[in-house]
């Protein structure tokens, strides 16, 4: 067997499991799960409509490199969204079966084990960073996102040398859990050390389009390059998806882009890695990249959402609205285990300890003391979940 699957760690729900296993919750209370950030809003009804359209697809292998069509439709979303002067689409773009698999399969592409790599992430993060970076032998640096940084990572902490040894580094912006956004300078910088150690950036983008302010979307890493009058996208590369901006996690539709030599590279494990988009699939997704009413509608939700939940809890726990994204992250009275313990047993409610999404670096867990939580159910089901944390907290 592989050793290095030896170095991974549970994901977080099954530490949620373990967890629980001793509880019981309340059986006449109905479950709320504000643990898992699976958009729970409608898919669009247009674009269901295109995967039954063209059903008949399925007789046909799929290209790797996705249709000429596809293409051009994410690279015109490209273009419109972050204000690029211009993207190729035969060479900038390339289709993938929804971000995590491709985050995970990017770091096989990226990484040199030969020569002792780092590969450098938030903390907390999405647990793929760490699996994707462990499994193609690099060790892991995890980068606190804590108040004194605006919950962004502490890139003043890495060190020279660490800069030198990185061969990749992920951000994710708007962040998960945090909600914390990515300045175009900020962006910049990071682009300048990227050229400067030679390493790659790979930008998470899939909260990107959640956001509160229609006048002022958070920007993105290839909105950074053009912004400094370079549409090559050297050493960067971004992610999307449709499974929050368009409510279709099941679809397994998003896309890379950026740097023509990597998103080359990256075609070329894919060829290998068997991993392409059905037909089906891809003509539902030209449909989604192509409107965006459906996704100014969906950010109207979850902004009444946030309304209406923090209203409730506003006095009572310390939380305040993200810059993006659909996840809250307060600090509890009590450890976060513990709270999310009480909670599950008392009000049949599910959150997310912090520390299960991040990793203890000297001493410290910036998880500790805080859960997230989802704000993916429709509006009834989250304010009855807040109600019901209020009324958890008035027993503690």
């Amino acid at each position: 067997m592989n050793p290095d699957l030896q170095r991974l760690q549970p994901y977080p729900f099954e530490k949620l499991r373990a967890l629980f296993a001793d509880l019981e919750a309340p059986a006449d209370t109905k479950p709320i799960a504000l643990s898992i950030g699976e958009p729970k809003h409608p898919s669009p009804a247009f674009v269901l409509q295109a995967v039954a359209d063209n059903l008949d697809k399925l007789a046909n292998y799929p290209l790797t490199r996705g249709s000429d069509a596809l293409r051009e439709a994410i690279g015109d979303w490209l273009q419109r969204r972050f204000k690029l002067q211009g993207i190729d689409a035969e060479r900038h773009i390339l289709p993938v079966n929804g971000t995590r698999e491709a985050l995970f399969a990017f770091a096989q592409t990226i990484v040199d084990r030969d020569k002792a790599p780092l590969v450098l992430s938030p903390n907390p993060f999405y647990q793929i960073y760490e699996g994707a970076a462990l499994l193609a032998g690099a060790t892991p640096v995890f980068l606190d996102c804590g108040p004194d940084t605006g919950y962004l990572p502490d890139f003043a902490a890495v060190t020279e040398d660490q800069w030198q040894q990185c061969q990749l580094l992920y951000i994710c912006s708007p962040g998960n859990p945090t909600g914390a956004v990515m300045s175009l300078t900020q962006l910049q910088d990071l682009i300048k050390l990227a050229r400067e150690h030679d390493f790659v950036i790979a930008s998470d983008e899939c909260y990107s389009e959640i956001y509160g302010d229609e006048s002022n979307p958070p920007p993105g890493l290839l909105q950074a390059c053009a912004a400094m009058g370079d549409g090559s996208y050297r050493n960067c590369v971004v992610f999307h998806s449709l499974s929050k901006r368009s409510n279709l996690p099941g679809l397994r539709s998003g896309f890379v882009a950026g740097d023509a030599d990597i998103i080359g590279k990256f075609l070329q494990y894919r060829t290998y890695h068997g991993c392409a988009m059905p037909a089906h699939h891809q003509i539902a997704s030209i449909a989604a990249w192509n409107d965006e009413q459906h996704v100014i509608e969906n950010r109207a939700r979850y902004r009444a959402k946030f309304d209406a939940v923090l209203d409730i809890l506003g006095e009572k726990l310390n939380v305040t609205r993200p810059d993006a994204g659909f996840y809250l992250w307060p600090e509890t009275p009590i450890g976060e285990t513990e709270f999310a313990r009480g909670l599950f047993a008392q009000q049949h409610v599910t959150v997310l300890p912090g520390s299960f999404l991040a990793r203890e670096v000297e001493g410290h867990n910036p998880g500790a003391n805080r859960i997230r939580m989802a704000l993916v159910a429709e509006m009834a089901q989250c304010v009855e979940a807040a109600e019901r944390i209020a009324a958890y907290l008035e027993t503690l």
